[in-house]
């Protein structure tokens, strides 16, 4: 019998088999409720989507250290993960009990000192976790879900663009060993730990290019880590031959490996790096300019020199050409730029036509 009453109790009591094959019961005052939540169980495990209501009793800090082992992921976004998690308000909570207005506190209580793209990351790390517990039937149903973030300013508004007279400046101000590192950000695009992770044969001064295949990411303890870029970031870069001049000169001083030096026999990491980023911007009078928004002249050089899409994705180490257009969009000249362009060209021809007709001898 499926569901029966306590003897010597007024309580009602259902009894299912699970999925798994293991019994569970639950007790209720009334048989109609008891008989609701048997038929609830009942459905949910023929359809498959039964969830054994024990398995919920651990928490989301429980269930991360027993799941994210078998991740495969890059160590930047084990960390990120990681992060989220132990940072997150509710880890300590079992996620049977976890409910939208814990995820909607957590997401408030970021919200005093954090920016919205960053509460907007930490949140998707801790859905990752959470829609895991769904697939590996812990929990029901994802409490995340649509629950509203902080808005985002327009990456147009939010993105800062250096202009040419800033470059130059911090160009002039940066010392003879690390002038080639900004010229890199500046005029090929290579992000903080693709520059650092450059070593001496990743030049190729005939072809005038330079091979990305490796980054640096500061380790644990501060010590230094060398990986793969990030997922397709794996590129050949082609270098103007100003560049070229500027690295073979500083091919003389560098290292026998590494083309920029670090602690010991090491490439420099983020900390040193941003060390050297902030004076050389203080001596250049420069503010408001991270290393990053270097790679931002580099897109709206090559942008602004006619590049499609596909061929600034390729330069910048973008996993997608979607991913380009998320970040860069507003760069490119719309359709009415385009046609007023055109427009000025066959003006410019008709008058360069008349001025011929009207003087044949060039005079």
């Amino acid at each position: 019998m499926a569901v029966y009453r306590l003897k010597h109790r007024d309580k009602w009591i259902a009894r299912l088999v699970g999925a798994n094959g293991r019994a569970i019961s639950k007790t209720f005052d009334r048989k109609a409720d008891a008989a609701r939540w048997h038929a609830e169980q009942l459905g949910a495990r023929e359809r498959g989507e039964w969830v054994d209501p024990r398995a919920g009793r651990m928490t989301l800090a429980e269930f991360y250290a027993d799941w994210s082992p078998r991740q495969v992921w890059e160590r930047g976004t084990e960390l990120a993960v990681e992060l989220a998690v132990r940072t997150c308000t509710f880890s300590d909570i079992p996620l049977a009990r976890v409910r939208r207005n814990h995820v909607e506190t957590w997401i408030k209580t970021m919200t005093a000192n954090l920016a919205a793209s960053t509460i907007k990351t930490r949140h998707s790390n801790v859905r990752i976790v959470l829609r895991a517990a769904v697939r590996d039937r812990i929990i029901t149903s994802d409490p995340s879900e649509g629950v509203p973030l902080p808005r985002q300013r327009r990456r147009e508004a939010a993105m800062t663009l250096p202009t040419v007279e800033q470059v130059r400046a911090l160009l002039e101000a940066a010392t003879d060993d690390f002038r080639p590192f900004v010229a890199l950000c500046a005029f090929a695009g290579l992000r903080l730990g693709e520059a650092a992770g450059l070593q001496r044969n990743d030049v190729d001064f005939l072809r005038k290019r330079l091979q990305v295949s490796r980054q640096v990411q500061r380790g644990q303890g501060g010590g230094v880590e060398i990986r793969a870029p990030k997922w397709g970031s794996e590129r050949t870069v082609y270098l103007p031959d100003e560049l070229l001049m500027m690295l073979g000169q500083h091919f003389e001083s560098c290292g026998p490996v590494w083309l920029f030096r670090g602690q010991g026999d090491y490439p420099p990491h983020q900390n040193s790096v941003g060390y050297r980023w902030r004076r050389t911007c203080r001596q250049a009078g420069v503010t408001g300019l991270r290393l990053h928004d270097l790679r931002h002249f580099t897109a709206s050089g090559l942008i602004a020199a006619g590049c499609d899409v596909v061929q600034v994705q390729r330069a910048l180490g973008h996993a997608s050409a979607a991913m380009t257009l998320r970040v860069y969009s507003h760069l490119w000249p719309s359709s009415e730029d385009r046609t007023r362009q055109a427009a000025s060209s066959l003006m410019a021809s008709v008058s360069a036509t008349d001025r011929q007709q009207d003087h044949p001898s060039g005079l």
